[in-house]
């Protein structure tokens, strides 16, 4: 079920955002136009000082964030980072109160999301299983698009926060684990389609026809996706800047393809593009854009600029 963003109004609840990168910067920011008094929490300081500079408040630590706050969203990258944030030696896991919940937006494994709501439930803490979808700009905007799951009292007590940062948010069950598995699958169609995409642009440079001219052509065409339109515009434009990076998809295909496996069912695409970026990644290209899995491909030249 998804449920529209309603219009934003004063809150009093304290948020906590961790994780000032593409998406969760823009994720605070929705929060606090909405009227929220948002926290902040980064590795990067500096990332830190520029939202308190625009009114939010920083935090030291994830510990003293789970001490000013009752919702916690977290934007870190892994179930790693995760794992820090919540039990680290300024974990928030030990600071939270009873009856706070805990937003979890990574891209992980299932299993281990489902794992991560018992463990908080041990300390009488609420879980959502909320990965994201949709890039900085739609963070920014308010207008991405959550995949949650979780108990009806997590989704009570987060009140108004998710439909704060997002414009689409579905309910996919009342425990965790289905927003997991909706994102690694929304994961394989990205990665394949970024993958074909950039297939598709190597086999045109090296049949000799212009780059621009391809991509007008495929964009107003059937075979046209959005990755295409979206991530070859990056290579026409030579910049490589990571929006999402080539090791992202290695992890998250990786993730993919591990959920595949423990019931032994067929994924041929996904590992074939899990492949293309694992090569990409092992020449050097693993902190580029992801559309640097083209550079790849032999004996193409690709549009000059930002490397």
């Amino acid at each position: 079920m998804a449920m529209d963003s309603p219009t934003a109004s004063p809150h009093a609840t304290p948020v906590g955002v961790i994780g000032l990168g593409a998406m969760g910067r823009g994720m605070a920011a929705s929060l606090r136009r909405a009227g929220y008094p948002v926290h902040v929490h980064d590795v990067r300081p500096e990332a830190v000082q520029a939202f308190v500079a625009e009114g939010g408040t920083g935090c030291d630590s994830p510990a003293e964030m789970g001490r000013r706050c009752e919702v916690v969203v977290s934007v870190v990258v892994n179930a790693e980072q995760t794992e820090q944030v919540l039990f680290g030696p300024s974990g928030e896991a030990a600071t939270m109160r009873a009856g706070s919940v805990f937003v979890m937006c990574s891209t992980v494994a299932p299993d281990w999301s489902v794992a991560l709501e018992a463990r908080l439930a041990e300390r009488q803490l609420l879980y959502l299983d909320a990965p994201i979808s949709g890039g900085a700009a739609k963070a920014a905007s308010g207008q991405m698009t959550m995949m949650t799951a979780g108990r009806a009292e997590a989704y009570a007590n987060a009140g108004g926060t998710l439909e704060a940062m997002a414009a689409k948010v579905y309910r996919l069950g009342d425990r965790a684990g289905n927003g997991s598995k909706v994102k690694i699958i929304n994961q394989l169609l990205a990665g394949v389609h970024i993958a074909a995409a950039a297939e598709a642009m190597a086999l045109g440079l090296r049949q000799g026809v212009d780059a621009a001219a391809l991509y007008e052509v495929i964009t107003h065409s059937a075979g046209n996706s959005w990755m295409f339109e979206n991530r070859m515009a990056h290579v026409l434009a030579g910049d490589y800047t990571p929006l999402s990076a080539v090791d992202i998809f290695v992890k998250d295909l990786g993730l993919v393809l591990d959920t595949a496996r423990a019931t032994r069912f067929p994924l041929p695409l996904t590992a074939t593009a899990h492949q293309m970026f694992m090569h990409a990644s092992s020449a050097g290209h693993g902190r580029e854009d992801d559309s640097a899995v083209i550079k790849t491909f032999p004996g193409i030249t690709l549009p000059a600029g930002k490397t």
